[in-house]
């Protein structure tokens, strides 16, 4: 598939992969993007999935018949997309290789070789020239791996944006671009928003026609959205108004809480309420939902003398990625000695400029008609 100015499309498509990462539930699959720049040197920017060398290999020729590419670019060492290395090695054994010095470091411990005779060693700001096409390399560290670059090619226009402004689905998928494009973003890279700034930094002025990314479809339209949107996400900003409500009910008492929540919300004007149950959501739907809008219940009974266990593992979510800038609010539930609110509060300790709302509700077992006007008065503190 053309792209524009000599830049081909030789990616795959996985449709049989259920999980992405071993966690990642993608029942739309995934696209293992890769890309030729057919210029009076050939390159091939990052190789694809192991299992999907022949594809790849046989889209590689459509393009460039029988001419050998005389370099390929290695943006990101993830398995994913550096799997076939190697075997591209050894097809085109004049290819010099071109990464940074910690992708080959990388390469001597997937391949037990960093193909020391044919290696290019590239910073950041280093040119390559093909001919029309100049090549401009970007550092972007913990991008999310250390070795990640990014290219930008100055006569195109084009960045080659290795996993940034990826998302999951294969490319025969019609879906939107966000809600997929965010759950993978917060799965995934969300942990490095400082790092993912910097690099945001690095390209601010630089002229971009099209986001060519690892994952997920060749942006050429509406850039300005999605980079704006990396830079919310990467800022732990608010993208959207509304409130999430994530909770665990064992008998059902903390979910009639939640669902009481939900209508009281909305009778208050709220314009978007997302809920979670959080035994049966999917977790990376319900991490995304957290970071999107700007205010979140955590509802949950006291377990083990703590909280319930999917509970734990939501706000563990949450703080490895940085969660911050968000008010919180509490419903706990205990028979005898309620402590989710305490163990909520302790686990959230470390997290920058969390505000938490009151009333926090607290039910004895099963909804009061304290409890009741403790929820509606949440409500309209929430909106």
């Amino acid at each position: 598939m053309l792209i524009k100015n000599d830049i081909s499309y030789v990616g795959v498509n996985d449709r049989k992969i259920d999980l992405f990462e071993g966690q990642y539930i993608v029942p739309n699959g995934m696209a293992y993007n890769s890309y030729v720049i057919n210029d009076d040197k050939a390159v091939v920017m990052d190789t694809v999935a192991e299992g999907f060398y022949d594809e790849w290999l046989f889209n590689i020729k459509a393009v460039l018949g029988e001419k050998s590419p005389d370099y390929l670019i290695v943006q990101h060492m993830e398995p994913d997309h550096s799997a076939n290395i190697f075997n591209f090695a050894n097809e085109y054994k004049d290819a010099v290789i071109v990464a940074t010095d910690k992708a080959f470091a990388m390469m001597s411990k997937f391949f037990k070789t960093d193909f020391e005779s044919r290696k290019l060693v590239v910073k950041d700001g280093d040119i390559l020239t093909l001919g029309k096409h100049t090549l401009k390399f970007v550092t972007a560290p913990m991008v999310h791996w250390p070795e990640v670059m990014f290219t930008y090619d100055e006569y195109a226009k084009v960045l080659f944006s290795a996993d940034a402004f990826g998302k999951f689905g294969a490319l025969d998928t019609d879906e939107d671009w966000a809600c997929e494009a965010r759950r993978y973003y917060f799965g995934i890279v969300g942990k490095y928003g400082a790092q993912v700034q910097m690099v945001l930094k690095k390209l601010a002025g630089i002229e971009i026609e099209a986001i060519l990314p690892l994952h997920g479809p060749v942006l050429t339209e509406k850039l300005d959205y999605y980079l704006d949107l990396y830079n919310t996400w990467s800022s732990y900003g608010v993208e959207s108004d509304g409130v999430v409500i994530a909770y665990t009910s064992i008998y059902g008492n903390t979910k009639k809480g939640v669902e009481l929540l939900a209508q009281a919300l909305e009778e208050n004007g709220c314009k978007k309420v997302a809920v979670n149950d959080l035994a049966r959501c999917d977790m990376a739907e319900a991490v995304e939902d957290a970071f999107r809008y700007g205010k979140i219940v955590l509802a949950t009974t006291t377990y083990n003398a703590e909280i319930f266990p999917f509970m734990r593992e939501f706000i563990n979510h949450l703080t490895e990625r940085g969660f911050k800038n968000r008010t919180v609010g509490i419903i706990e539930n205990g028979s005898w000695a309620p402590m989710a609110k305490k163990t909520i509060m302790k686990m959230l300790e470390n997290s920058k400029d969390i505000t938490f709302i009151e009333p926090t509700v607290t039910i004895h077992s099963a909804l009061s008609d304290e409890n009741m006007e403790e929820i509606k008065a949440l409500a309209k503190a929430l909106v």
